[in-house]
């Protein structure tokens, strides 16, 4: 399945298909939270997953939003009835980056027959079409096909902690997906430490998308990329503030072609939340 779905094609996919599943992730950071936009609107029969109860472990030391327990991921993702041989696409309120959380851990749970809704929840009402406030039921099971029977599978995508994240820094490309402030060290309203990982390349997450809030094209994510010295056979990595925007990273180099399903990117899940708690040195050029 491509990273990427448009919202024509996710219709089609609803009306054809009864084992896709839409999850709806929309988060913002310092809220308020996302599910009160989910239950004003949203995609008919889609299921809110929280990002920070659902679909991350409580936060420590390994960061703000550590990887989920696998059992616990599965019975998040059986109670929103993800099937094995089924679909699922998720969405955001913004640029796909949070719902791009949802294609890694699902990628990393070896589900491959995952994607993010192009241009979001707003692209989604831009195309005119359907919208609902109702909650579709809990599947029980009564109902053949109803109940999710997903197995989590983890460790199906390459994962780096603080040592390995260093290392590519130093030896390939590690990219920092937080804006360019920052990665700089000028502002930093989360985290105890201002910078950037030592020797970590900034790519903003927003250079994803076009003003229309629509992912950009293959040739242009490639030519992106380029310009940060990320080509193909290029050992790349990313991270961001807490793990969560930098898989979109991870998707925009797939969806570039640089990397692959086979091949994908690196993922320093703990990221600099998890840099700060380890109290590691701090670079703030660039």
């Amino acid at each position: 399945m491509h990273p990427l779905i448009t919202p024509e094609a996710l219709a089609d996919a609803l009306s054809a298909r009864s084992t896709t599943v839409v999850l709806d992730v929309r988060w913002r950071l310092g809220g308020p939270p996302g599910r009160q936009d989910y239950e004003v609107s949203h995609v008919p029969g889609a299921v809110y997953v929280d990002l920070d109860t659902e679909l991350s472990a409580p936060p420590g030391i390994g960061g703000r939003h550590p990887l989920p327990d696998p059992e616990r991921l599965q019975e998040v993702l059986r109670g929103a009835g993800v099937r094995e041989g089924g679909q699922v696409v998720a969405y955001d309120g913004g640029d796909g980056s949070v719902a791009a959380r949802v294609w890694w851990l699902l990628r990393w749970a070896g589900f491959g027959e995952v994607a993010v809704l192009d241009g979001g929840f707003a692209a989604w009402e831009a195309a005119g079409l359907p919208v609902t406030a109702d909650v579709p039921a809990a599947p029980t099971g009564d109902t053949e096909g109803d109940a999710g029977d997903v197995v989590v599978r983890p460790g199906q995508m390459p994962v780096l902690d603080a040592d390995e994240a260093a290392a590519l820094a130093r030896e390939g490309v590690l990219l920092d997906a937080r804006a360019a402030a920052r990665y700089r060290g000028e502002t930093e309203p989360v985290d105890p430490k201002a910078g950037h990982v030592p020797g970590a390349l900034n790519a903003p997450t927003t250079g994803h998308v076009g003003a229309d809030g629509r992912w950009l094209g293959r040739e242009e994510l490639a030519a992106r990329f380029a310009g940060l010295g990320v080509s193909g056979g290029v050992a790349v990595g990313a991270y961001c503030g807490s793990g969560v925007t930098a898989s979109s990273v991870v998707l925009a180099l797939e969806v570039a072609g640089i990397t692959s399903a086979e091949k994908p990117a690196a993922l320093y899940a703990g990221s600099w939340s998890n840099w700060c708690a380890l109290d590691r040195e701090v670079a703030t050029s660039g």
